[in-house]
């Protein structure tokens, strides 16, 4: 088997005590306070039609610790500062790179509450953890151990929503390993009756995570709706009901993680669907379905998996008429509305909608892969149509 050099977190809860918590808290405000003051001077700086460099930030950092208005930032470890500095660094190369959107603002109330620390910042001995300017070491809940003789490069410690806290330990998995080469190819349609299909036939149930806990989760809003604003009730409400949301989370999490595994294990190339899931929540009767479903989530797993483990993930292009599509002679039908779980072609086939759909996903991913087309299609290629559309043309009558 093939060594591959991964970097891999390792997330475990911790128990802060009282002295460690208000460190922790203090250092997340500085972070958000350093992050936005230097966003707003790279911003007044950019309608000046100016760059700054991180190194330039960092200057101003330093100026302003020596102010009396900021003198608290000398409190905590410098080094989550810089990193919030660095991180601005690579959210402005993206947007120069036409990766993201233009940077915002961290929000006190709504914005993740984390703070990152270099090897200069911690010390790891023995199984032990201890952060710059903690005298004790956390107390962390070790769920699983980590790769053995290797230690983490970087720490990230974080709060959530529902209150529980999290340090993250970034190190080098030797472990992970290219997995003997298969034959094997499986073609995969995402849905909301069952999550997925393959097209082996094989259907994976939605557990609809979402459904389960809705009365109780529009129990808990219901009573945080009530509350005044900014009181101490209001706190508890809030804790509550994002402690519901944070369970049905780790519940979808650990699902996907579940499936997406198995299937990366047993297939040597995969074929989805290239959804656009941000468009497709704007439909109003299905976006609550469509967003526990995660899809998003589900293609992100199986991608960097099936890099850690060399597998192949192919995207087939939106566009592709999958359900519409006779899978057995290639002839394409006229519409298919979706409430039709169950059709019969002209040849007399008779198809399940989505082992169909999936079927004809896996024909396409193999065209994809015979035609070189990339792993995320284009819209169009430049001999013409894409690569799918080819394949459709090619075998419609």
């Amino acid at each position: 088997m093939v060594s591959t050099h991964v970097k891999r977190a390792y997330r475990y809860r911790f128990c802060p005590t009282d002295a460690q918590a208000a460190e922790l808290s203090r250092t997340f405000g500085c972070v958000r306070k350093v992050c936005n003051m230097a966003l707003a001077a790279r911003t007044e700086a950019w309608t000046r039609q100016e760059r700054v460099s991180y190194h330039q930030t960092s200057a101003m950092l330093t100026a302003w610790k020596k102010t009396d208005d900021l003198a608290y930032l000398n409190e905590v470890s410098s080094v989550p500062l810089q990193q919030a500095l660095r991180h601005l660094q690579t959210a402005f190369a993206n947007f120069f790179g036409k990766r993201a959107k233009y940077p915002r603002f961290k929000s006190r109330k709504k914005s993740r509450k984390s703070a990152e620390y270099t090897t200069s910042a911690f010390r790891f001995r023995d199984g032990e953890l201890r952060l710059a300017k903690m005298s004790e070491p956390l107390r962390i809940v070790w769920s699983r151990p980590l790769p053995e003789g290797v230690s983490p490069s970087t720490v990230t410690v974080s709060q959530d929503a529902a209150g529980r806290w999290f340090v993250s330990m970034l190190c080098d998995d030797p472990g992970i390993r290219h997995l003997p080469a298969t034959d094997t190819a499986v073609g995969i349609d995402a849905g909301l009756d069952h999550l997925l299909t393959l097209s082996t036939g094989e259907k994976i149930t939605n557990p609809r995570h979402e459904r389960r806990d809705r009365a109780a989760l529009a129990k808990a809003q219901r009573r945080l709706a009530k509350k005044e604003k900014g009181s101490a009730n209001g706190v508890k409400a809030r804790r509550k009901a994002a402690r519901i949301h944070a369970r049905i989370a780790d519940r979808r999490r650990d699902s996907l993680h579940q499936i997406t595994t198995r299937l990366v294990r047993e297939n040597q190339t995969l074929v989805i669907e290239d959804l656009t899931v941000r468009n497709m929540v704007k439909n109003r009767k299905l976006a609550r379905a469509i967003s526990d479903a995660a899809w998003s989530e589900f293609r992100s797993m199986l991608e960097y998996k099936a890099q850690w483990y060399g597998r192949e993930v192919i995207a087939v292009d939106r566009w592709f008429p999958s359900s519409r599509l006779c899978s057995a002679c290639g002839t394409l039908q006229d519409r298919m509305p979706l409430d039709v779980r169950t059709w019969t072609c002209g040849c007399g086939a008779t198809h399940d909608r989505d082992v169909n759909a999936a079927k004809n996903l896996l024909a396409a991913g193999r065209a994809v892969a015979a035609c070189g087309a990339g792993v995320r299609p284009q819209r169009s290629s430049p001999g013409g149509q894409s690569a799918m559309k080819q394949e459709v043309s090619r075998r419609e009558p």
